[in-house]
């Protein structure tokens, strides 16, 4: 176990700094990295590892993160439709965590009970460690920023803004440091007096996250807030979205459909798929290493191909053998094979390369989608450079960007894999 995280960190080439205790991961000491976290009630949890990953390595730093939602067991339905089935989940405190999956995927009834506008059928819901199943959405400490910013249109920015803290019965004075606060966070200082409803699409999305960071919650829940704005705009929002998490400390719980969002904003990635967490992740994992073919599917663009692990480092694909770098696998094993667009090189066409003809180009500025016809199969190839409807060409990819996949082991896998 100590041995595979000796391994990660000499791979990352980086020292590890905890707390105020600095290591080098050839040197690393099991002893004191346990007495140091107190994590001892661990060592007997085959999970063990897998945990301590997420909690430590967040974005290339490896930092000691608390848990503060967990999820447990969670199930609910809605008449015959099972849409969460039996969910297990920790968040921690101050990451940005976003929940991503299709329409239906069950992500915004997550969202609800952590909310606690639904409540589960079966499973739990604690934080710091309470239980708060039950509790009331106004006992909770959290506040939501729904798709739909849902101003009071008859209040002005400060009236909208000041709205909680006082129902909360806080001072006059508290209440206008506040909101200088909150509106200096979203870079709308001097927006006090201003007609919400003459405020375009953007400022009302700030001042909706000004309105719920004001009553300082421990969590900030956004369901697809980003959804409404024009592209640039949602751009600029991500990266003011990702500061105020930062800047404040409060964890974020953000849902969406959207890959991009998701890969660019995020500490760690929750996909989902029909009710199941199919993968947790960062983004970097996510994207490089997709735990199915679901995954791999709805995160980017990708290439699946049906394979057969002839031995560690060894797979075969439409009739060859091609080497690989993952190891583990039973001999003669069929699995998924995914190889990215942008990891597939093209050259002219080899006497014994892997051949096959362009049958269509498309460009997006940047780069060109490139579909290739090999062996009855459609390449998809993303590359800066340009290629001829009927061009012959050569497809190549470096063994280390070949991704093996377990195939479904049982038909609830399947199921869930399904989209």
């Amino acid at each position: 176990m100590f041995g595979k995280l000796k391994k990660i960190l000499r791979r990352t080439k980086s020292t590890a700094n905890l707390g105020s205790k600095t290591f080098n991961g050839a040197n690393f000491n099991a002893s004191f990295f346990v007495a140091e976290f107190h994590t001892a009630r661990n060592l007997l949890d085959a999970n063990f590892f897998s945990t301590m990953s997420q909690i430590f390595f967040v974005k290339g730093c490896w930092e000691m993160k608390r848990e503060l939602i967990h999820l447990e067991n969670v199930a609910k339905s809605f008449g015959s439709l099972r849409v969460l089935d039996e969910i297990d989940l920790t968040i921690y405190e101050s990451e940005f965590i976003t929940l991503l999956g299709p329409s239906g995927c069950g992500k915004t009834t997550m969202l609800r009970i952590i909310g606690g506008f639904e409540q589960p059928d079966t499973g739990r819901v604690l934080f710091d460690g309470k239980d708060i199943t039950r509790l009331p959405p106004n006992r909770r400490p959290v506040n939501t920023v729904f798709q739909k910013y849902s101003l009071f249109s008859h209040m002005n920015v400060e009236e909208n803004i000041s709205f909680g803290p006082k129902i909360a019965g806080k001072s006059a004075d508290y209440i206008r440091d506040k909101v200088k606060y909150a509106l200096k966070l979203v870079n709308l200082d001097g927006y006090e007096k201003h007609d919400v409803t003459k405020l375009s699409g953007g400022q009302q999305q700030r001042i909706a996250i000004a309105r719920a960071v004001v009553n300082e919650p421990k969590v900030l829940l956004l369901d697809e807030p980003l959804s409404a704005l024009d592209l640039k705009l949602r751009r600029a929002m991500r990266r003011e979205l990702v500061r105020i998490n930062k800047e404040t400390g409060i964890t974020f719980i953000f849902v969406t459909h959207d890959q991009e969002e998701a890969l660019s904003m995020s500490d760690r990635v929750v996909v989902m798929n029909q009710g199941y967490i199919q993968q947790v992740g960062t983004p970097e994992n996510v994207y490089n290493e997709p735990e199915n073919a679901f995954v791999a599917d709805f995160i980017g663009d990708s290439n699946i191909i049906d394979g057969v692990m002839i031995r560690d480092r060894v797979v075969k694909i439409f009739g060859r053998e091609y080497p690989c770098v993952d190891e583990g696998f039973p001999a003669d094993c069929p699995v998924d094979v995914q190889i990215r667009p942008e990891d597939i090189k093209l050259a002219p066409p080899q006497e014994d390369g892997f051949n096959g003809v362009v049958t269509r180009v498309v460009f997006w500025g940047m780069s060109y989608d490139i579909n290739v016809e090999a062996d009855g199969f459609e390449w998809l190839v993303q590359s800066t450079t340009g290629r001829t409807v009927g061009e012959r060409v050569s497809l190549r990819v470096a063994p280390e960007n070949i991704q093996i996949m377990s195939k479904p082991q049982s038909e609830d896998e399947e199921v869930a894999q399904d989209v």
